[in-house]
């Protein structure tokens, strides 16, 4: 029997809109497409942000080729979860680094998007202390969270300002999907076929990535991490995040 102490809460669902920014094509769909599926059900609004385009994800096809695939590909997997605004920052695939044009960037997306949420990806160095995470995750997730505070600061980036970006401190919670120390979850059940669709996608990306079945593949891997936390959300399948109120 699961320790009661161990359940996750519900998300927040007093907000409208959320921006969701993450390193490249797939990240949101690998476990987190399911909630947003249920969010734009509701009506809210939801943006991503992705600061690469995945050019460097597959090894038998050239970066200046499958670049513009993987962007092709993330915006129709956007499309079934109902995210319809979905922009790049042209980081180069696999060597973003964590510093202040970063947080620049991520901070003017922010103040133009006005979102209460901000969504990110796991920005510590493993996947639950036993694979190493990637150093862009870790440097486009840390970015996120510091970018929430700067974008309500006038007196950092002022040149924001002076972009017509207006300071903007109504971000209330960073949500970071993939975490090993999840807080609080949404219920997938309702949103979880999309998910499937959704990952799936990314198909050039996921058949390069194994030899099963692409649409087998992505109902096992999704199916079975929702399932996974549902003994700690009341027995329904759920996509977990650890949420940091600001």
């Amino acid at each position: 029997m699961t320790d009661q102490t161990d359940q996750l809460k519900p998300m927040p669902e007093d907000w409208q809109r959320a921006l969701a920014v993450v390193a490249h094509p797939d990240d949101l769909e690998y476990g987190c497409a399911a909630a947003v599926a249920g969010w734009t059900d509701a009506g809210r609004e939801i943006t991503y942000l992705l600061a690469t385009r995945g050019e460097a994800g597959i090894d038998t096809l050239e970066p200046e080729k499958c670049g513009p695939l993987r962007e092709q590909e993330q915006r129709a997997s956007a499309a079934v979860v109902g995210v319809t605004d979905v922009e790049f920052l042209d980081h180069r695939d696999g060597v973003i680094e964590y510093g202040i044009p970063l947080r620049r960037e991520i901070a003017a997306a922010i103040r133009r998007h006005r979102p209460e949420l901000v969504i990110t990806l796991n920005h510590r160095d493993t996947w639950g202390g036993v694979l190493w995470n990637t150093p862009d995750h870790r440097a486009v997730g840390r970015a996120t969270l510091d970018a929430a505070a700067d974008a309500g600061n006038r007196w950092i980036f002022p040149e924001l300002v002076e972009q017509g970006l207006q300071p903007w401190d109504g971000v209330r919670w960073v949500a970071v999907a993939g975490s090993s120390s999840p807080t609080h979850a949404v219920d997938a059940t309702a949103g979880l076929e999309r998910s499937v669709r959704s990952l799936l996608a990314h198909r050039t990306y996921i058949e390069v990535l194994t030899d099963e079945e692409p649409e087998a593949y992505c109902r096992d891997f999704l199916t079975g991490y929702a399932q996974e936390v549902a003994p700690r959300f009341g027995g329904r399948p759920a996509v977990p995040f650890e949420l940091f109120t600001r």
